[in-house]
């Protein structure tokens, strides 16, 4: 913990979780593990309420998807850290042993009952926007509803990749999904600010159609195509007007369509 919040501040509330790990992946990224409470379920790709007591003994809370898939025994959760952010500049400090504040009420729109059934199934996110779908990736129906997986991830420097890299190149490997990952998933992983094998924002890389011709996609049509988005308000607006512009149209969980937009993102001002 930070010097502002002393170690295990939370341990008195009764939704208090243990982190059991840490890696910091950029000095402004990093990525953790806590304990899951027994009684928690939660579809992947939902997110709940995480966070610490402020200066004044009150519980700093603010949206984080969950990571991890559904069956994992342990909750897992991707952040940026902002050096004058009200949580984040405490978050970023803690330790194995330590403890956060668990809302274990899940809900979010970025889930698969929330779109019809198609063929192909686009996953859209920038920055830390990937953490659901590392959790969606990860989820055995992923792959039992959808023939073809695509991740798309921009960011703007190669090191920022590295958790969805790592991830992705783990899946084959992974005893529960991973002969069914298969040919499914395709990684497109694009930067913005340094050189890489791949440049672009998601919106251009779809609208200049580069990113169809690079995988040898067909471009988006409704009939078979599925998208999730995650990432910044700008960019959920820029990328529905463009998935709009293909034909698809916004679902949410009481009436499925051909794609979902989180509404609920931790950016800059956490």
């Amino acid at each position: 913990m930070s010097d502002q919040s002393p170690p295990n501040a939370a341990k008195t509330l009764p939704d208090a979780q243990t982190v059991t790990s840490v890696y910091h992946w950029t000095d402004s990224l990093f990525s953790f593990r806590v304990t899951r409470p027994q009684s928690l379920r939660f579809r992947s790709g939902e997110f709940v309420m995480i966070g610490l007591l402020n200066d004044a003994g009150k519980p700093l809370l603010r949206a984080y998807s969950i990571a991890s898939p559904n069956w994992d025994d342990a909750l897992e959760f991707y952040s940026i850290k902002v050096p004058d952010g009200p949580l984040t500049s405490r978050l970023q400090h803690i330790v194995p042993g330590d403890q956060i504040i668990l809302r274990p009420k899940p809900v979010g729109t970025l889930v698969l009952d929330a779109l019809l059934p198609g063929k192909r199934l686009w996953f859209l996110a920038t920055g830390t926007g990937i953490a659901p779908f590392a959790s969606l990736m990860r989820d055995p129906d992923t792959y039992e509803r959808y023939d073809e997986i695509i991740m798309m991830h921009t960011c703007r420097t190669v090191p920022e990749l590295e958790y969805g890299r790592q991830l992705v190149e783990s899946l084959s490997d992974d005893p529960l999904i991973g002969e069914m990952v298969g040919g499914k998933l395709r990684y497109y992983p694009t930067t913005t600010r340094q050189d890489s094998p791949i440049m672009g924002r998601i919106t251009d890389n779809l609208t200049s159609g580069k990113v169809f011709a690079d995988l040898g996609l067909p471009p988006m049509d409704a009939g078979c195509d599925r998208a999730m988005v995650c990432g910044s308000l700008a960019f959920n607006t820029d990328v529905k007007a463009v998935l709009e512009g293909f034909g698809l149209t916004e679902g949410a969980n009481s009436d499925p369509r051909e794609y979902v937009v989180e509404k609920a993102f931790v950016g800059d001002g956490v």
